[in-house]
């Protein structure tokens, strides 16, 4: 009866370790799509933590408009200190109900087409592979929850989208988004041509990583199945970026959402409201972030709001108090993303319904080196990338550390327009040294800052 026993539990033992293989093999089992993969894995995509993005509107960033352009401006943006390179929409824009000018570069007409105007395939993989041999990832913005209303995929597919009462297709609900349609994700074939096409880039242009647009439109099981899909793809790290404020997009497997309310908390402070505003606004985006690889992006200015609000130098008191600002944006455990133009002090909005070049020979040179120098420190300071976080702004001073095992970082920015007093917390009173001078700082009482000025030590 003891033997029985044995060979009963050997055989179940045996079955159910078999079933767990199988499991296993099913879950790294990666879809075939059909393409076949041009390039090299790129081994250098820096961690989540360490990324600093450049945005590039390809109809502002030059005279000519083009992905090449891009490529030969990509020594610039290096030595800038952005380590990943982000391009605002590549595809055929739609003409159909077009909102204007050249159209919308967020009205695709075609998912798998990079559009005339900007360039081919092969300036892409050729941009992309530039960019790596200057350890600098590539990530393309998608536009997921709507097309063009004429995308291909209209007439080849009308199912793809949701239809109003009278059975005709539909702007977002919601919106003023009349240049482009809705489409229907409870249909699955939808989700599955949309994951294609996602990964034909990857595939064909060796891209390491997706800008979502609207991302909080879309459902978060749809994401969760894009991000796996593309992660699956390439044996290499992919990032991810959804460009929206709900914390779901993390679970769903996104490096990142975006500072939504960061953004309008630091505008909210320029007209009067108290600086310490800026803590609850960081602990609302980091509420429910278990996982401490995740990072809210932040920034002062990007195509949106550069358009609408205004340049950084407009919003936040010229180049004193936008380069103020963002220095809070970019070390209040965040990860900082750059607008072109605004690293040389640029003062015109940029259109991208148009071209609207940027004349970078009115650029500020001193300007770069100052965004160079913030970006530099970050790059190489441990807190900054993967520290803990404690806040003790006041009323009218902007006031953080990052703490790592190796050191202590202390930001004090006055994003004020007035000489601002700041009382000296006694845990943080002691000599620190003065990041960007090199000098020995000791704190203690009370220090005072000029307006839109800005103080880093470290210790």
């Amino acid at each position: 009866m003891k033997n029985t026993m044995y060979i009963f539990l050997a055989i179940f033992i045996s079955v159910f370790t078999t079933g767990c293989d199988n499991n296993d093999d099913n879950l790294n089992d990666q879809t075939d799509f059909g393409y076949e993969q041009y390039g090299e894995n790129f081994d250098n995509v820096p961690d989540p933590e360490d990324a600093v993005i450049y945005q590039v509107n390809l109809r502002a960033f030059s005279e000519e408009g083009t992905i090449d352009a891009v490529t030969q401006r990509l020594d610039y943006i290096k030595e800038l200190g952005a380590n990943v390179v982000y391009l605002m929409p590549i595809y055929p824009v739609g003409v159909e109900n077009s909102a204007g000018g050249l159209g919308s570069p967020y009205a695709v007409r075609d998912y798998k087409a990079v559009s005339s105007e900007f360039g081919s395939l092969e300036d892409l993989q050729s941009l992309v592979e530039e960019a790596h041999n200057r350890d600098m990832a590539v990530v393309l913005d998608w536009v997921a929850n709507h097309t063009a209303w004429d995308n291909v995929w209209v007439t080849e597919h009308p199912e793809y989208y949701e239809r109003n009462e009278e059975g005709n297709f539909m702007p977002p609900t919601g919106t003023n988004w009349n240049d482009v349609i809705q489409l229907d994700f409870e249909n699955p074939e939808l989700q599955d041509a949309m994951i294609d096409a996602m990964a034909y880039w990857v595939y064909n242009a060796n891209i390491d990583g997706f800008r979502m647009d609207a991302a909080d439109y879309v459902p978060e099981g749809f994401w969760t199945d894009a991000v796996t899909e593309i992660r699956g793809i390439k044996d290499q790290d992919m990032l991810m970026l959804a460009e929206g404020g709900e914390q779901r997009h993390l679970r769903s497997g996104f490096d990142y959402i975006f500072g939504f309310n960061f953004f309008e908390t630091l505008k909210e402070i320029q007209d009067g409201a108290p600086a310490s505003e800026v803590q609850m606004a960081h602990a609302e985006e980091y509420q429910n972030v278990y996982n401490d690889n995740k990072r809210v992006v932040r920034y002062t200015t990007n195509h949106d709001v550069n358009l609408s609000d205004g340049t950084p130098l407009e919003l936040f008191g010229g180049i004193d108090g936008s380069i103020a600002n963002f220095v809070v944006a970019a070390y209040m455990k965040s990860v900082p993303m750059i607008y072109n133009g605004q690293e040389i002090g640029y003062d015109q909005r940029l259109e991208f319904f148009t071209q609207t070049p940027i004349d970078w020979s009115t650029g500020d040179q001193q300007v770069f080196n100052e965004y160079q120098e913030i970006i530099d420190f970050r790059k190489n300071s441990e807190a900054l990338q993967v520290g803990e976080y404690k806040g003790y702004s006041s009323n009218d001073m902007v006031a953080f550390t990052m703490e790592s095992e190796e050191e202590t970082v202390l930001v004090l920015s006055n994003i004020r327009d007035n000489e601002t007093g700041f009382l000296i917390p006694q845990n943080l009173q002691g000599e620190w040294q003065n990041v960007f001078e090199g000098s020995t700082q000791n704190l203690e009482g009370q220090i005072s800052l000029p307006s839109y000025s800005y103080l880093v030590l470290k210790k």
